[in-house]
């Protein structure tokens, strides 16, 4: 593989932030994932799309996998695709090797269920280790750096949409 990954495509696939009805955003520490400035991978959950799946439908079956709960309902969908490409050392591993990035969708979900109702371990894939609600201001100094431009975009996006789930 080059050094340059630019000619590999992003992968498609969906982001959710998924609100409780105090505006805490649901976070989950990734298993298998360190560095050597890391030793925990928290984030929202996503996965990518499945051949003729449309991306709302990704959003709901990512969610069942990897929280374990159906117990939410759209709000909104991102105005945007957002990219993010992978660092040069897991370039070639992550993603199977086959892109450079991921290109995803983010929906904003409301939780509507309660925190028993979560179950990461319900999907045979577990895809982490431990789960927390967290404030939106600290999502991005808990990402990897390498997605934190796009947390921080998509949190400027449902902020105020977020705020006023709240007034209701």
């Amino acid at each position: 593989m080059s050094d340059n990954n630019l000619d590999l495509p992003y992968r498609a696939c969906v982001g959710i932030m998924l609100v409780n009805s105090e505006g805490k955003v649901w976070i989950g520490d990734r298993i298998g994932y360190s560095d050597d400035s890391h030793d925990t991978a928290w984030q929202m959950p996503q996965g990518g799309i499945d051949k003729g799946e449309e991306p709302f439908e990704a959003a709901l079956r990512e969610l069942q996998e990897e929280v374990g709960t159906n117990k939410a309902e759209i709000v909104r969908e991102s105005a945007h695709w957002y990219n993010y490409d992978l660092p040069k050392a897991i370039q070639g591993k992550a993603l199977k090797g086959k892109f450079r990035g991921q290109t995803q969708r983010w929906f904003l979900l409301r939780f509507t269920g309660e925190d028993s109702d979560i179950d990461i371990a319900a999907d045979a894939h577990q895809e982490f280790s431990a789960w927390r609600w967290a404030d939106m201001d600290e999502l991005t100094g808990l990402i990897v750096p390498f997605k934190r431009d796009v947390y921080e975009r998509v949190v400027a996006e449902f902020r105020n949409m977020v705020k006023s789930l709240l007034d209701k």
